[in-house]
């Protein structure tokens, strides 16, 4: 289940919100675009990244066109992955970009931490989660110790895309994803 979690930047908690219309009108007060997509059609784990983008075709170009972005890709990173603790400690440390990020979760979860006016907007980004971070603002990503993602990412140039560390270290302040409140309760 997507949620959100606002912080004061010295990592004291504010406010927790589940519901989806919740946390999009919260986001989107600090200019972040929250969405929820359905697929047009049933995907396998084995799905090419042309059957992911056709599978969400609609509201892929919807964004593209809206957007002016040129290009789409689809990423994976499972548990597996030999570099996976060093891309996770790549994201973990607070940083901008040059243009807006846009990351559609297919499959899988991540953890987007956003700090704008004086917080921290700590957002668990799940299967059919779309979240947009503005240009310029700063955040952290988490994909966690045993990551399992499946991501639509979309560009206007794949360079607007490198990050920008900001040097600051606010991020080892704040719940990594392994926290206890982010880990999937027992039935």
């Amino acid at each position: 289940m997507s949620e959100l979690r606002v912080y004061e930047e010295s990592g004291r908690p504010l406010a927790r919100y589940a519901g989806f219309e919740e946390i999009r009108s919260q986001l989107a007060g600090i200019g972040v675009l929250f969405e929820r997509w359905a697929a047009s059609r049933q995907l396998d784990a084995q799905a090419t990244q042309d059957e992911v983008i056709e599978a969400y075709r609609e509201s892929v170009n919807r964004l593209m066109n809206q957007y002016g972005f040129r290009s789409v890709d689809v990423i994976s990173m499972n548990a597996d992955h030999p570099q996976r603790e060093a891309l996770r400690d790549k994201f973990l440390h607070e940083h901008t970009h040059e243009e807006f990020e846009v990351r559609f979760f297919v499959e899988g979860q991540g953890l987007f931490n956003i700090r704008a006016n004086g917080r921290v907007y700590s957002v668990l980004c799940q299967q059919g989660d779309l979240i947009s971070v503005p240009a310029q603002v700063r955040h952290w990503f988490d994909m966690g110790p045993r990551p399992h993602l499946k991501c639509i990412r979309l560009f206007t140039t794949p360079e607007g895309w490198v990050a920008n560390y900001t040097g600051d270290k606010i991020a080892d302040r704040f719940p990594r994803l392994e926290a206890p409140h982010y880990l999937p309760q027992a039935a």
